[in-house]
């Protein structure tokens, strides 16, 4: 790559998402506006130490299961320490549960989710760039993540989901987007994504955009 790299992964194990296409062609279409390239992959070899030295940012999108290959785990993680970004998006937060180093880097670990359906997302922080061109309150389409606890204690929480404005949550305390600084890097969750269409929501991607930015370090 002669520009700085996004290595945006989307490999599946368990349930795959049929708007990983639209997402994967949404997040390069971000990253090349701002000077990245973006390229795609499903194969954990290319997770390799000298493929992520040319990253500004890995993205983990709708993966689901155990994705990764002991080398990949060490790359990532070395990559992570070294001061890297990661961005997970929706099932991220589904995937390598036999890792707790990932979980602990995504930030939490998706349990269940009831039928897709409309509710409202509270903003709970504005200075943030995936949140700033955001309204307070949101009323958004998706399928809202359980997560075996919430990452309150120990994330800086950007979004939430009012669950008293649909049916199915489990949590109370609901955070849906986050992020961190982690082991020497920087990471990001958003538990938002879930639908092709989302993937064209302006709102969406200055969401998706602004997390990139963070984690690459524009």
């Amino acid at each position: 790559m002669d520009r700085p790299g996004v290595l945006v992964f989307s490999r599946t194990a368990d349930y795959r998402h049929d708007s990983i296409p639209a997402a994967t062609e949404a997040l390069a279409r971000l990253a090349d506006a701002d000077g990245l390239h973006a390229a795609a992959t499903e194969d954990p070899a290319d997770l390799s130490p000298e493929r992520l030295a040319r990253a500004a940012a890995v993205v983990f999108v709708s993966t689901s299961g155990e994705v990764l290959d002991r080398r990949a785990h060490d790359a990532l993680q070395a990559y992570v320490r070294a001061g890297g970004g990661f961005l997970g998006i929706h099932g991220a937060s589904a995937s390598n549960y036999g890792w707790p180093w990932y979980q602990a880097l995504v930030g939490a670990a998706f349990t269940q989710h009831p039928a897709e359906q409309a509710a409202d997302v509270v903003r709970e922080d504005a200075r943030h760039p995936a949140t700033s061109a955001l309204p307070d309150r949101w009323r958004w389409t998706d399928e809202w993540y359980d997560f075996q606890a919430s990452p309150r204690a120990h994330v800086r929480v950007l979004l939430s989901v009012d669950e008293t404005t649909y049916e199915g949550g489990g949590m109370g305390d609901h955070p849906i987007s986050w992020c961190h600084d982690f082991e020497g890097g920087r990471s990001f969750y958003t538990a938002l994504g879930h639908s092709i269409a989302s993937w064209s929501d302006p709102l969406l991607l200055a969401h998706v955009r602004g997390a990139l930015r963070w984690v690459a370090g524009r």
